[in-house]
């Protein structure tokens, strides 16, 4: 089953945490890379300030992604504003449309 979870920064404090635990967050994405479909940074219209982050999981439940969400380095440091998880179907498919390099 496919899961959004999405993760609003907490404008106050997201800076220093993002430079102090991106390693531990870029580990633990590696570590479940089996489970994201598709993540990424939420940017500002300026497209450089990091407003938050999108993860498609494709996991059994909805405990599981709360699991992942939970157990996420930059959540457990407390960057995150808010965060939803949304159970999701999938209808259009087109990975051919996206951008082929990362900003």
């Amino acid at each position: 089953m496919l899961y959004i979870i999405y993760c609003r920064d907490d404008p106050r404090v997201s800076q220093s945490i993002r430079l102090a635990h991106k390693d531990a967050h870029l580990a633990y994405l590696e570590k479940h890379a089996q489970l994201i479909l598709l993540g990424g940074a939420m940017l500002a219209e300026d497209g450089k300030t990091r407003v938050g982050s999108t993860l498609i999981l494709n996991v059994e439940n909805l405990a599981q992604a709360e699991a992942f969400s939970a157990n996420e380095p930059f959540r457990c440091a407390g960057l995150y504003e808010s965060v939803t998880i949304t159970r999701m179907r999938r209808a259009q498919w087109r990975p051919d449309l996206a951008p082929q390099t990362v900003e």
